[in-house]
This record gives structure tokens, C-alpha cells and sequence, in this order.
């Protein structure tokens, strides 16, 4: 996306439109791939991605403007990730939602949209739990944490971290690969029938959220962050 978003600088770096504009409208991309995926079948799906796309697109080129004009402020930073956190939220609610069926004309099975919601819970979570890192230690007086500090104090939980950083599943319920998912899950629908995929899919994305929420905070716990 760097290569498509210093293309897209050129015609803004000297408008007068601000860095943080840029961060509001890359949020209303993300938030609106919730809605996006309740069109029903792969075009859902589809317009999903799209939204998403266009999140990560502005996601690079506010923070290259900023950097151009070196228009750096807090609230760039905190408005960055707040766009995060809804961005990574509204997918897993709106695949929730999309899982219950709510344009099939059926009966709406709200099982799925609480796990859609759950997950989308637990992707919060996980990114509160590394920010209120920061948070504690500012509180106590202490310096920003070092990147030495995240290596869990034991053998066995270093070992564990870096086998689930190599397998990489957690990122599954991030906004980004969770939207390419939902559409390989609603390609193998329209082959399948139903929205079988796409159940499933979300059941496995709770599971996840909620296991990774507990294993970050262990692995927060573990290392030497909050010392």
C-alpha cells in the first residue's frame, strides 16, 4: 500500500487539507466495513475488503503528510488508534452480524452476532492490554517501556510467544486479514449453500480473540513490562 499511498501524497501533501482529517476519514472507511459487510453474498464481502483497503491506504498517507509537513501532535497519535480499535471492532461485529443472517428473511440467530461481538471484544482488548502498559508505567513515574522488556522472565513462555508470533493466527482478527477472510469464507459459501463458512469462521474468530486476550495478558504479566 506505500507504493499506491506516496503516489496519492502528490496531490495532497500541498492542499489544505490537515493530517488529522486524513486519520477521521480513514476511520469512517474502517467503521463503514461493518455495515459493508451486511450486503448479503460475496459482493459483501467484497465492499468489505474495499473499505478496509481504503482505511489502510489513508492509514499511510496521513502519517506520511504529517511527517512531509512535520505536523506531528498527540492527538494525530491517539485519533490513529482510536481508528484502529473501531476499525478492527466493526469488521468482527459486522461478520457477526453477517453470520446471523439478518437479510435472509429467516429467523435471525443472535449467537452469531453475540460471537462476532465477543471477538470483537477481544480484539479490543488485546490492543488495550499493550497500551495500558504505557499507561501503568507512566502513572508509577516510570520510562517508556524497552522493547527488551516485552521478553517473557521464563524459558517456556519466551518459547510459546515466539511459536504463536511464527504461526501468526492471532492476526486473524485483525481488521485487515480478518476482511480477506470473510471473503474466502463467502467464496466457499456461494459454492457451498448457506453461510455454513461463514459461521464457522466466526466461531473460530471468537475462540481466537478470547484466547489471545488471555495469553497477551499472561505474556504482559510475564515479562518485565511492569517492572
Amino acid at each position: 500500500m506505500r507504493e499506491v499511498s506516496l503516489r496519492v501524497d502528490r496531490y495532497l501533501v500541498n492542499t489544505r487539507v490537515t493530517p488529522n482529517q486524513l486519520t477521521y476519514l480513514m476511520t469512517l472507511c474502517g467503521v463503514l466495513a461493518a455495515p459493508a459487510l451486511l450486503v448479503p453474498g460475496i459482493w459483501g464481502a467484497v465492499l468489505g475488503v474495499v473499505m478496509v483497503q481504503l482505511y489502510l491506504l489513508l492509514d499511510c498517507v496521513d502519517g506520511e503528510i504529517a511527517r512531509w509537513r512535520k505536523q506531528y501532535s498527540l492527538a494525530g497519535v491517539y485519533l490513529d488508534r482510536v481508528g484502529a480499535y473501531l476499525t478492527d471492532a466493526a469488521v468482527l461485529v459486522g461478520l457477526g452480524l453477517r453470520a446471523a443472517d439478518l437479510w435472509g428473511g429467516g429467523r435471525i440467530d443472535w449467537l452469531w452476532a453475540f460471537l462476532g461481538t465477543l471477538a470483537a471484544l477481544g480484539a479490543i482488548l488485546i490492543k488495550a492490554e499493550t497500551d495500558l502498559v504505557g499507561v501503568a508505567r507512566h502513572q508509577a513515574g516510570l520510562a517508556p517501556v524497552q522493547e527488551a522488556a516485552a521478553e517473557p522472565r521464563s524459558s517456556g513462555m519466551a518459547l510459546a510467544r515466539r511459536a504463536a508470533a511464527a504461526l501468526k493466527f492471532h492476526r486473524l482478527i485483525l481488521g485487515i486479514e480478518a476482511t480477506l477472510l470473510i471473503l474466502v469464507l463467502a467464496i466457499a459459501d456461494q459454492i457451498h449453500g448457506g453461510l455454513f463458512f461463514t459461521r464457522l469462521g466466526t466461531a473460530v474468530l471468537a475462540g481466537i480473540a478470547l484466547l489471545q486476550t488471555l495469553l497477551h495478558l499472561v505474556s504482559v504479566l510475564a515479562s518485565s513490562r511492569l517492572r
